[in-house]
């Protein structure tokens, strides 16, 4: 049963991807130019080279032919050239890729962190001041503009009281060679003398952006965490154990919390998938180097390719992650495997 499921998750996936790539094959129709340059990203192409690249992209033959060389290029890892640096676009996307998902990373686990306790805590003294208040800071925490509230945190923490920086991963103090593209990785692997140095000020730059990023999926689990919990005391079976003399902390550990807990695992991908699309947002306001700052500047400058590779990369990782926490969702969750 259990692989039966997992090969229906594997065939949606190779139905998203497959739609995701049409849907960036189908671009280059859509852009204004040459064909040829918007496929390849070239921008000057002589007439034997274009020949040649017509031939290898198969433009003189049928729409699905020229979309399978496409895939094929794309798994190859040949993507086509930056119109703007003339650069393989795989290289740039292999360079700030890195800089969204360590940013996403530690908004989602500082949402973790934070918004659990304080669910399970509102869901324990339900009907409290305690429950009021924290209802009432994730409802306003829910509805706070992300470039207002980030302004509003730069002109405190950065402009009035000048103890974050305002833009950037690292200062210029520091040079650390990239091996991972995550920069705390990166600033342990180095070998230089100033590691400690380097790594609190990428501490630094890294807190604003994060606890940014963070309110939105942290209201958000806040809420979930404490529903979930109410609903999970309301049932019967906890009620007959307190009826059989457990202590309130027992009922809460063995029966509350841990099934309360289990819906969290598959919210942890939609909040992920969330915090792609507002890290874009974030990472301009913060000048963040990350893929969201490359693909908003990319549609700038109109550079087609670089924004196909955006889009396929961007979309691909939200769906990976969503099947990963489905998955782990339901090999967690015995009524999740009962209805796979």
């Amino acid at each position: 049963m259990i692989i039966r499921y997992l090969l229906r998750r594997l065939f949606l996936l190779s139905f998203v991807f497959v739609a995701a790539t049409c849907f960036t094959f189908s671009l280059n129709y859509f852009y204004p130019g040459d064909l040829l340059t918007n496929f390849s990203g070239i921008q000057q192409i002589d007439d034997a080279q274009r020949q040649t690249l017509a031939a290898s992209m198969g433009l003189e033959q049928s729409v699905v032919q020229q979309y399978i060389l496409y895939v094929q290029r794309l798994v190859a890892g040949n993507w086509g050239l930056s119109f703007a640096t003339q650069q393989p676009v795989i290289g740039e996307v292999q360079t700030v890729l890195p800089a969204t998902l360590e940013l996403a990373a530690y908004a989602l686990l500082v949402s973790l962190v934070i918004g659990i306790p304080l669910g399970l805590l509102a869901a324990i003294k339900h009907e409290s001041w305690f429950e009021r208040t924290v209802s009432t800071l994730s409802s306003i925490g829910y509805s706070l503009p992300v470039f207002w509230w980030a302004l509003l945190l730069i002109m405190l923490f950065s402009l009035h009281w000048g103890l974050l920086p305002t833009s950037g991963r690292l200062s210029v103090l520091y040079e650390i060679p990239q091996v991972t593209g995550f920069m705390l990785l990166d600033i342990l692997l180095a070998p230089v003398p100033y590691q400690t140095e380097a790594l609190r000020d990428a501490i630094r730059h890294l807190a604003l952006p994060t606890l940014i990023l963070a309110t939105y999926p942290t209201t958000v689990m806040i809420r979930f965490v404490r529903d979930s919990m109410l609903e999970v005391l309301a049932q019967n079976y906890v009620k007959t154990a307190r009826a059989k003399g457990l202590s309130r902390s027992q009922v809460l550990y063995h029966h509350g919390l841990r099934n309360a807990l289990l819906p969290v695992t598959h919210q942890v991908g939609l909040q992920f998938s969330t915090l792609i699309t507002l890290a874009m947002m974030t990472e301009v306001i913060f000048s963040w180097p990350g893929i969201g700052q490359w693909l908003i500047s990319s549609i700038y400058q109109r550079n087609f390719t670089a924004i196909q590779a955006g889009v396929l990369v961007i979309s691909s990782v939200v769906v990976a992650v969503n099947m990963f926490t489905e998955i782990l969702h339901t090999l967690l969750n015995p009524l999740a495997r009962k209805d796979a």
